[in-house]
């Protein structure tokens, strides 16, 4: 018995990371929706950079360079309109950066990455947004934070 809980317990660990594969090179992501969502992700923590047409910011978001699951900034803020997010991850664990509106739904989101860098913009109205891993599990363990739009 002991055997087969073991032999389970490393075929769940071995799916876990083939779902957390690595990918060699940037992407972009474009998603639109009701003109909430536009293009990639990538960065650093939480800093509010220059604007675009229409408004808008540059937020930088990394993961925890020591391998923890967590993002260095638990909060963040921007200028209404096309928000590009830049996210940094130097683990080679896979992770991204999810944005949600207040009522739950998913209004952007960057590539899973593992050991780089990618961007998205993301066109948002005021208000406060939930950002967050969402590798399964990740969200529950600390990755994800406040994003507060003006």
């Amino acid at each position: 018995m002991k055997k087969l809980a073991a032999l389970l317990l490393l075929a769940l660990a071995s799916a876990a990371l083939v779902a957390c594969g690595s990918s060699n090179s940037t992407t972009t992501t474009s998603t639109s929706s009701g003109g909430e969502a536009n293009a990639g992700a990538a960065a650093e923590g939480g800093k509010e950079a220059g604007g675009s047409e229409g408004g808008g910011s540059t937020v930088k978001f990394e993961a925890d360079p020591n391998g923890e699951l967590a993002y260095t900034t638990t909060e963040a803020e921007a200028k209404a309109g096309k928000v590009t997010i830049d996210f940094n991850n130097p683990q080679g664990l896979t992770h991204d950066v999810a944005i949600e509106d207040s009522s739950g739904k998913e209004v952007g989101k960057t590539a899973l990455i593992a050991s780089e860098e990618t961007s998205t913009a993301v066109n948002l109205k005021p208000g406060t947004y939930t950002f967050y891993c969402s590798v399964p599990g990740h969200r529950e363990a600390g990755m994800e934070g406040t994003l507060t739009v003006k």
